[in-house]
């Protein structure tokens, strides 16, 4: 079976570069309960899945999914709040995931300092 390319960075949060709507099953099969998709739509260009995509392929394999789009250079103090509630929130485990798994990464450092 394929793996996704996750990096672990606690117990119960994984991120991960850009997935596809395919992704969604591996990361069900994998043990995933969230997605957390943090790439604004079109970021990459056209050829990009939406997040409308990426939703109703998590949905449909059993994955709780938020879209929390985040720009690769700053991430608002309103962001990493958000991003820190999520954590608190979903389903654990949970996926992150923007273009290259850094953005996600960023946000949980900055959530999880205060």
């Amino acid at each position: 079976m394929a793996t996704l390319p996750v990096q672990q960075l606690s117990a119960d949060l994984c991120v991960a570069p850009q997935l596809d709507p395919e992704a969604m099953a591996l990361a069900a099969a994998q043990g995933f309960k969230s997605v957390i998709n943090n790439r604004p739509d079109f970021e990459g260009g056209p050829g990009q899945p939406t997040s409308a995509a990426i939703e109703a392929a998590a949905v449909a394999a059993g994955l709780t999914y938020v879209h929390l789009p985040v720009a690769p250079g700053y991430q608002s103090l309103e962001e990493i709040a958000r991003f820190g509630e999520l954590l608190a929130s979903l389903p654990k485990p949970i996926l992150a995931f923007c273009r290259s798994g850094t953005r996600s990464g960023r946000l949980f450092l900055a959530a999880t300092s205060t």
